[in-house]
């Protein structure tokens, strides 16, 4: 199932629209702060999704029967993009056990590209609720990296993906590959086309990069020479 965020009209689209804004992305502060919004309202709409149970509240007046969460679920990300989007998530979801994914982009000698999976830091998974969150699902690689790396720490319940923007062709690699039943798919934005190295159009551009500062490539490193 795919949840597309964006396609109501609600304060979500200015926040979005704010992230895709070239002259406002060169605040990094606002532009991790919108991300931790959005994620924030993607937690509230996830929310609705989850099971719940009733529990008896002792008020200075009496006892009132609320419904709760059945358990928190586990936030998962993909390093280091993830991360203000992940911290929106955990504002709403206060209690939640952590999961941390490193990937990234491997670009072989002709230019093309794959996933490197390194390490994963997370809890036992098993029975579980979890929330695996990338800003974005370009060709839908991470994101399958990312499930299966949360595989090697159990058999989840069920898996909330989450990505503010996503193309095409990532929404329709994941729906192939991953299975039906298990994977629900919250979007805020599905973009129509991909650069030839795979970043989304019109996009808002590297995430990880404008939240963080741009980062070197190791093909960019001198060696120092010492004397």
């Amino acid at each position: 199932m795919i949840h597309v965020l964006g396609d109501s009209n609600s304060l979500f689209n200015q926040f979005l629209a704010e992230i895709r804004d070239e002259v406002i992305q060169k605040d990094p502060l606002r532009f991790r702060k919108n991300l931790e919004r959005v994620g924030e309202i993607f937690a509230y709409e996830i929310s609705k999704e989850l099971p719940y149970k009733y529990k008896d509240v002792t008020t200075s007046l009496g006892v009132a029967k609320m419904r709760v969460l059945e358990q928190q679920p586990v936030l998962a990300t993909i390093l280091r993009a993830g991360l203000p989007l992940h911290q929106g998530l955990l504002n709403c979801f206060d209690h939640a056990e952590n999961c941390f994914i490193s990937a990234y982009r491997k670009y072989d000698p002709n230019g093309d590209f794959h996933i490197d999976f390194q390490y994963i830091a997370s809890p036992l998974l098993d029975n579980k609720i979890v929330i695996l969150s990338d800003p974005m699902l370009a060709t839908g690689s991470s994101m399958e990296v990312g499930y299966h790396a949360l595989l090697e720490k159990g058999e989840p319940q069920h898996i909330h993906l989450v990505s503010l923007i996503a193309s095409r062709q990532g929404i329709d690699y994941i729906m192939d590959k991953l299975p039906d039943g298990l994977v629900t798919l919250w979007v805020g934005a599905i973009d129509p086309d991909m650069t030839p190295k795979a970043y989304i159009v019109p996009g808002l551009g590297d995430a990880g990069d404008l939240a963080y500062g741009a980062k070197i490539d190791s093909k960019e490193i001198v060696p120092h020479t010492h004397f």
